[in-house]
């Protein structure tokens, strides 16, 4: 069964900057290349959004809000996807989320990993507050 637990959320001013880390059991971070593994957030009334993905294939993504403040990466050995989140910003607060599918090679297709409806496994989410 894969678990996925996030942490490193908090509260930060704009301009500041947090790691959130997504730890995966029951799946070595390793094989992500054929499962993907994507990073999400929400905030309240709205639906979840695509932040950044380690895609099918091992491309990186994400969206144009992101980019250049945003990293996503791979710690092997702790088996662990970071998402390093720089320059935020108050539209920045929302619940993150990591996920990864249930069956490999699954979010092959160019904009399959954008769709949180893809996703089998989710974490419980950290929560980013940004403060003016």
């Amino acid at each position: 069964q894969v678990q996925l637990v996030e942490s490193g959320g908090g509260s930060v001013q704009t301009g500041g900057s947090l790691r959130l880390s997504c730890t995966v059991s029951g799946r070595t971070v390793r094989d992500l290349h054929m499962y993907g593994l994507a990073w999400f957030r929400q905030v309240p009334g709205k639906e979840r959004e695509f932040i950044a993905a380690l895609k099918v294939g091992g491309a990186l993504d994400y969206i144009d809000s992101v980019k250049g403040r945003f990293t996503i990466s791979r710690d092997n050995a702790k088996n662990t996807v970071l998402l390093q989140m720089n320059s935020l910003k108050f539209d920045d607060a929302a619940a993150y989320y990591c996920a990864t599918p249930r069956a490999p090679w699954s979010l092959s297709t160019p904009s399959s990993h954008r769709s949180p409806a893809n996703y089998a496994y989710w974490g419980q989410g950290t929560q980013v507050t940004v403060s003016p």
